[in-house]
């Protein structure tokens, strides 16, 4: 059942430049989650305002253990920190990019209903 957080809008999705450039990560990203929706690519489907709020989430967290990480293995000399930090690092990028690659359609979505 459609709600707020899960309701689409029926015209397929608005497509700029800006996006063009998060495509191949934000696509990446959600193959390897396995979270395309019927293997196609976010250039022809809508990313739910759920996944948007999920993704801004997961990103400010990792982006707080990335920076955690980061100072903790410079203050003990842990590289196995340094690892993890990349790991963080890499998390924060691919949900930044679907994030933003969402945030980017709703935007140019009501800038053409304007």
């Amino acid at each position: 059942m459609a709600n707020r957080l899960t309701r689409v809008p029926a015209a397929p999705p608005p497509l700029d430049r800006a996006q063009l450039r998060l495509l191949p990560l934000a696509d990446l990203f959600m193959a390897l989650m396995w979270s395309r929706p019927g293997g196609q690519s976010l250039r022809t489907t809508w990313v739910t305002p759920a996944t948007i709020w999920l993704c801004v989430a997961v990103a400010s967290v990792s982006a707080s253990l990335m920076i955690a990480a980061i100072g903790y293995a410079i203050a003990s000399a842990n590289l196995l920190m340094l690892g993890g930090a990349l790991l963080a690092l890499l998390i924060t990028a691919g949900t930044g990019s679907v994030s933003a690659y969402g945030i980017r359609q709703r935007r140019l979505a009501r800038r053409a209903s304007a």
